[in-house]
């Protein structure tokens, strides 16, 4: 008698949602517990709570050399940045833009948005066409919209709270105090992300992040970094589904394509779970996976057509 496969539970997303949520609670917070801010009141940052002068005191510096100087400035600032930069392109060529789907607070709203706006209308985004019989309610539009507000109202208060004293602020806020100039940023702001949310995140994610941009590309160069992986010998194995995979990317990418398709791709893995749930009756398991790439013309940014290096007879 053969002991019956059974597939172990995937986890997956319930360990991102554990890593986004505590990110997006440190990008909310962070200024308030004085972990990281720039105060525009005193022109300095904020790190860990204490003041980030790059120990250059003015009374110091008079009366210090250029070298003490100049060696303040490279191991305070320069060095730090020289550890930085090399880390995180390092991470982004073996892993690519984990940081947008396991950490990013913008990329967890885009999921949100998604998620609600399935709900309504049946379909992730709005140039999708739209589900036969799914048009959403006025009410539900609404309701939408009031929530992409208060999210992009949230994020306008936390950027402003690592510019100007949080605590002050948030006072000046609850009793109608607030100047000014916070006032047009926190109305400026808040319609600027309103927009964003409901019509353009994904966009901004593939086109408009920089640093996004710069984990895709150091990603495209490295033809062994992680990469979804979608095994063509069992696709008949996909006859039954209805592209359940490509329907649960966020960022609407074709997931059982080759790897410059999926440039934008944020490793987020809701492909693969969605793959594993498909078939998880399946013994021989999902058709995609998560592993390291092969590298090939398709693991490349442009692809190079391949020379012959061989000695060509010269003609007669």
């Amino acid at each position: 008698m053969h002991a019956q496969t059974v597939n172990p539970k995937d986890t997956l997303q319930q360990k991102r949602l554990i890593t986004r949520c505590a990110f997006f609670l440190l990008f909310l917070l962070a200024p308030v517990l004085n972990i990281f801010r720039y105060d525009l009141t005193e022109t300095r940052f904020i790190l860990l709570g204490f003041p980030l002068s790059f120990n250059l005191d003015l009374a110091w510096v008079s009366q210090s050399t250029p070298a003490e100087v100049a060696g303040q400035i490279l191991f305070w600032f320069v060095l730090p940045i020289l550890t930085l930069v090399p880390l995180v392109l390092w991470i982004s060529l073996k892993w690519g833009r984990i940081y947008c789907g396991w950490l990013c607070p913008h990329f967890s709203v885009v999921e949100t948005i998604n998620d609600l706006m399935t709900r309504i209308t049946g379909r992730p985004t709005l140039w999708e066409a739209l589900n036969k019989g799914h048009t959403g309610k006025a009410l539900h539009w609404v309701g939408l919209t009031a929530i992409c507000a208060l999210i992009g109202f949230s994020w306008a208060l936390a950027l402003l709270s690592y510019l100007l004293p949080p605590i002050p602020l948030y006072t000046d806020l609850v009793t109608g105090q607030l100047s000014r100039y916070p006032g047009i940023f926190l109305a400026v702001a808040t319609a600027v992300f309103t927009f964003d949310f409901l019509f353009a995140r994904h966009l901004f994610c593939k086109y408009g992040c920089a640093f996004g941009l710069v984990q895709s590309i150091a990603w495209m160069t490295n033809g062994k970094g992680r990469v979804v992986t979608f095994d063509t010998r069992r696709a008949a194995a996909c006859r039954d589904c209805t592209r359940a995979c490509d329907d649960a990317c966020p960022m609407r990418l074709p997931t059982r394509s080759h790897k410059r398709a999926k440039f934008s791709c944020t490793q987020c893995l809701q492909c693969v779970s969605a793959c594993r749930e498909v078939q998880k009756d399946n013994p021989e398991g999902s058709l995609l996976t998560w592993e390291p790439g092969t590298p090939s013309r398709q693991t490349v940014l442009i692809p190079v057509r391949q020379m012959d290096t061989g000695t060509r007879r010269p003609r007669a």
